[in-house]
């Protein structure tokens, strides 16, 4: 079985889906652990995010993995080094939008990601999983929030990673991202036709879980 989980930035889809494979003994597949990892070689390499085909090429000559660990989470590998915590940067949060929307980049990353979900069960989130990705997935999420809840939560996971950020600063990026990748040419952000809304503005992590499960099962 293929879940596939999309939604904005801050919508909590990663936790979700992290979780929600946990209690089902799926693999888990963070797709936008991949492009994150991928900003990072860009970032530390000093190519700009505005130099398509160095990152075209980049991508093309990268090793990517994810790796689920028992305890549920993810150890993402880039060329062979552990770079889980290194992609978590508020600077690769600034640019990885810009590297998503590039057109060859995610042709590589689709294959990638489409064969690492063809190896079983799965849960894979992202931002066109259920579009692009897996269109044919057997169950679809989109996982939504309203947007002040959205900068709060990934506010707070900012803080919780030690970077010295403010709400407004938290809230432009966010929006700034909302924009690159709802009006991007190649795979925007949007719901499948067939994927199940789940506004979690209101409901805590468990209640969302519990919500998936049963309609995972039912």
């Amino acid at each position: 079985m293929i879940i596939a989980i999309d939604g904005p930035a801050g919508a909590g889809k990663s936790t979700v889906a992290k979780l929600l494979a946990k209690q089902l003994g799926f693999l888990y597949i963070d797709t936008g652990a991949m492009y994150r990892a991928l900003t990072l070689k860009a970032l530390n390499k000093g190519i700009s995010v505005s130099d398509t085909q160095a990152i075209i090429k980049l991508a093309a000559n990268s090793t990517i993995n994810l790796i689920n660990n028992r305890d549920g989470t993810i150890k993402v590998t880039l060329d062979g080094i552990d770079v889980t915590q290194d992609i978590r940067q508020l600077r690769i949060t600034q640019f990885v939008s810009d590297i998503a929307k590039i057109k060859e980049v995610r042709q590589i990353m689709v294959e990638l990601q489409r064969k690492l979900g063809s190896q079983g069960n799965t849960v894979l989130d992202g931002l066109d999983i259920g579009t692009v990705v897996f269109p044919n997935a057997d169950k679809k999420f989109y996982i939504d929030a309203d947007f002040k809840e959205r900068v709060l939560r990934r506010h707070k996971e900012s803080l919780g990673l030690g970077q010295n950020t403010t709400f407004e600063s938290v809230s432009k990026d966010l929006s700034n991202r909302d924009t690159i990748d709802s009006n991007r040419s190649v795979a925007p952000l949007k719901k499948a036709d067939d994927a199940i809304y789940v506004d979690t503005t209101n409901l805590s992590i468990e209640e969302v879980i519990d919500k998936l499960l049963r309609l995972v099962n039912g």
